[in-house]
């Protein structure tokens, strides 16, 4: 029986040195990033779910609709499934405007409300000022903003985005990431996001498919796939782990946001937010100490009491990463190992996990 929230897909696809067989079942909501190197595997599935290559063997569900069944020789077309599909270059249409590019697509989805459909993504991704521009008068970060309305004008059932940020620089990425997370929060559309960043799967994602080679390594939560030590997201020198909280009280003095997490109060350099706004933060493991005991006169902020969970090694030979469990909220320290047999760490000790304020970088606003 067809369930009406679930993403399910399953294809065999071979070609010549190269093969993967993915076995999914995704959440039919929210963001799921498919994460891996360059090779993995992730635009290939992602064409695939799309209908731009057709498998021997596939079948794909979205949310109570099958969009292919080889075994009932069913196979709905790319231009007849309900998806939005944004591509690493926006490839707007040079001889239009960015209102023409985004009549085009309206037109074609040919939607009875196709006026209030466009306005509303207009004003999600924040272009009315650029509806008269010609797409060369634009940025890469306004160009990726103008596709991505575009395809949300054919009003989807799933949005596509194969690495949407992949050719725009740090500051163009900051620039669209917030609106990345509006449509998360505003709109209930699943989103497949192919990534290889850390930092952006983090900040969106709320479901993690780790892919290398092909193979599926791990499918989950966000939260708690990015904190499984048999995978080498957490051993990286950029590992992290997401932490939700709620805002409990800001210091204006200060400039620091008081959240309340399962394993304690922590601050935060962060601007206001009313007290009950959820907050959500990636804690870097590089940026996690250990110590014995609480530190009676130490700069760090945040001290939580925490128990060691594991201890594995890293991708370099002089450090291990040490999970932690701090009240419930899991947390990643990558240390020396020559402090870890300084201290004596194995499963079970207990520990002060020690981040700066700094160090916590906000990810996600909800109110």
């Amino acid at each position: 029986m067809s369930d009406p929230s679930l993403i399910r897909a399953q294809f065999d696809i071979r070609r010549p040195g190269f093969g993967m067989q993915p076995r999914l079942e995704l959440p039919g909501r929210g963001v799921t990033a498919l994460f891996g190197h360059s090779g993995s595997g992730k635009t290939t599935l992602l064409r695939a779910i799309a209908g731009l290559e057709r498998h021997p063997g596939g079948y794909l569900e979205v949310n109570g609709e099958t969009w292919q069944d080889e075994a009932r020789q069913l196979f709905v077309p790319t231009h007849r499934r309900a998806l939005g599909y944004v591509f690493q270059e926006a490839s707007l249409f040079a001889h239009l405007s960015v209102r023409g590019n985004l009549d085009f697509a309206r037109r074609r989805a040919g939607a009875a409300d196709g006026g209030r459909v466009m306005a509303h993504a207009v004003d999600l991704l924040g272009i009315g000022h650029l509806l008269e521009r010609r797409s060369g008068e634009l940025s890469g970060g306004e160009r990726q903003r103008v596709a991505i309305a575009r395809a949300l004008l054919t009003q989807p059932r799933l949005l596509l985005m194969d690495e949407p940020l992949a050719s725009l620089d740090v500051k163009r990425k900051q620039e669209v990431l917030p609106y990345l997370e509006r449509i998360h929060a505003e709109l209930d559309i699943p989103m497949l996001y192919v990534s290889h960043s850390a930092e952006e799967v983090a900040r969106l994602a709320d479901h993690v498919v780790l892919l290398d080679g092909g193979q599926v390594l791990a499918s989950g939560p966000a939260a708690d796939t990015l904190a499984r030590l048999d995978l080498s997201l957490a051993l990286a020198d950029d590992a992290g782990v997401l932490v939700d909280g709620v805002a409990i009280a800001y210091d204006a003095h200060y400039a620091l946001l008081a959240m309340q997490a399962a394993g304690g109060t922590m601050y935060v350099a962060h601007a206001a937010l009313p007290a009950g706004a959820r907050l959500r933060l990636r804690i870097l493991a590089r940026d996690v100490s250990l110590a014995l005991s609480a530190p009676p006169d130490s700069s760090i902020q945040n001290q939580l009491p925490a128990t060691v969970a594991a201890i594995w090694p890293a991708d370099t030979a002089a450090h291990v990463v040490v999970k932690l469990d701090a009240g419930g909220t899991p947390l990643l320290a990558r240390i020396t190992r020559r402090a870890r047999d300084q201290l004596c760490l194995e499963i079970g000790t207990l520990v002060w996990a020690q981040v700066k304020a700094v160090a916590l970088l906000s990810l996600r606003e909800e109110t």
